[in-house]
């Protein structure tokens, strides 16, 4: 008989259960969860962005310490400069390109590219080098200690390196 292995993080600390039923087969679901699922690639979801310069992302999600905005800035540069004290940001380029303007320095992000703008840093952005659409996926950090947002940071530095 065939057993599934279900690994369970609960604060930070991991156990692993050894089942012999997979945990997917149920017996019924009741009330009204359920998975949500976006294309960001429907071109329906057009954020303001997409071709006004003061034009903002459109929010998919927000939670007390997370937000998540979808960018698609293909047209026109950002025609003002942003500073958020309240977040940090983590920008994930989906597809196309993106420069970005900062206090700390200037970056062109490729598709499967990311960075983290810390909060209280200036920044703005504009299209990169690319003919396709710019699909960006944002998300907003609401943390005071900008070591907890990047704790992977010598594992990323490790891979580039």
């Amino acid at each position: 008989m065939k057993k599934y292995e279900e690994k369970i993080t609960i604060n930070g600390s991991n156990i692993s259960v050894a089942r012999t039923d997979n945990p997917t087969n149920v017996d019924y679901i009741a009330g009204d969860l359920k998975l949500l699922t976006y294309d960001i690639t429907d071109p329906k979801l057009k954020p303001e962005n997409f071709d006004k310069p003061g034009g903002t992302p459109m929010t998919l999600f927000k939670a007390d310490a997370l937000r998540v905005d979808l960018s698609k800035r293909t047209k026109e540069a950002m025609n003002f400069w942003h500073r958020s004290c309240d977040f940090h940001e983590l920008i994930f380029c989906f597809k196309g390109s993106i420069i970005w303007e900062t206090e700390l320095g200037n970056a062109e992000l490729k598709a499967g590219q990311m960075m983290i703008i810390p909060k209280g840093v200036a920044h703005r952005s504009s299209p990169g080098q690319t003919e396709s659409e710019n699909i960006i996926v944002e998300l907003k950090i609401y943390s005071d200690s900008i070591e907890e947002v990047v704790q992977g940071i010598d594992i990323a530095k490790r891979v580039r390196d």
